[in-house]
Formats: C-alpha cells, structure tokens, sequence
C-alpha cells in the first residue's frame, strides 16, 4: 500500500468549507479509481490558520497515476480548493505503508 501525503494551511474561516469540498466532491470522486484504499484527513488549529494534512491510501502507484496522472509528485487541488487555503504544498510526498494495526 502507497500513502499520499498533502499538507495545506486554511483560513480559519474556510476551513469547513474545504472539510465539505472534501466530503461533496473530492471523496466520490476518490472511491470511484480502482486501487483507492482510503483517506485520513488531520486537522490542526492555530491563531493564523488550520492546517490540514490528507494522507489518501492506494494499491500501487499505478492506482496514483489513474488519480494524479504521470507526474504523480505533482499535488492534485482542485480550482475551487485553492481559495480556500493561505498557502498549500504543490508537491506530495509518497510512502510505502510496511506495517498496519487497524
């Protein structure tokens, strides 16, 4: 199993938003790509904004390109995402998960 991991720092007041732009639209969107295992989305909150971190699950990295296309290093935020959030990451970072407890 690959993690993909994405970080991006809200404006305290958008942040719901992005929370329901996650459930609405980008998880349908997710459970329908063959090799999508699942999602974590953590929040942390400070005085200047939310940061979010979302570690998505895949099968393999070819289950990544069907999500992210050949450049899978490339953060994938969608146009309505991106004003939502102060500053976010342009890059992901990929790791293989070696060991599960749930």
């Amino acid at each position: 199993m690959i993690a993909r991991m994405w970080r991006g720092f809200a404006f305290p007041e958008k942040a719901e938003e992005y929370v329901k732009h996650l459930q609405m639209s980008v998880l349908p969107e997710l459970r329908q790509i063959d090799g999508f295992q699942g999602v974590y989305v953590m929040r942390q909150d400070s005085s200047n904004d939310i940061e979010f971190i979302v570690l998505t699950l895949w099968k393999s990295m070819d289950a990544i390109r069907k999500f992210a296309g050949e450049k899978t290093e490339v953060a994938v935020v969608a146009t309505a995402a991106q004003g939502l959030f102060r500053e976010y990451d342009s890059t992901v970072k990929h790791f293989e998960v070696v060991s599960n407890t749930l």
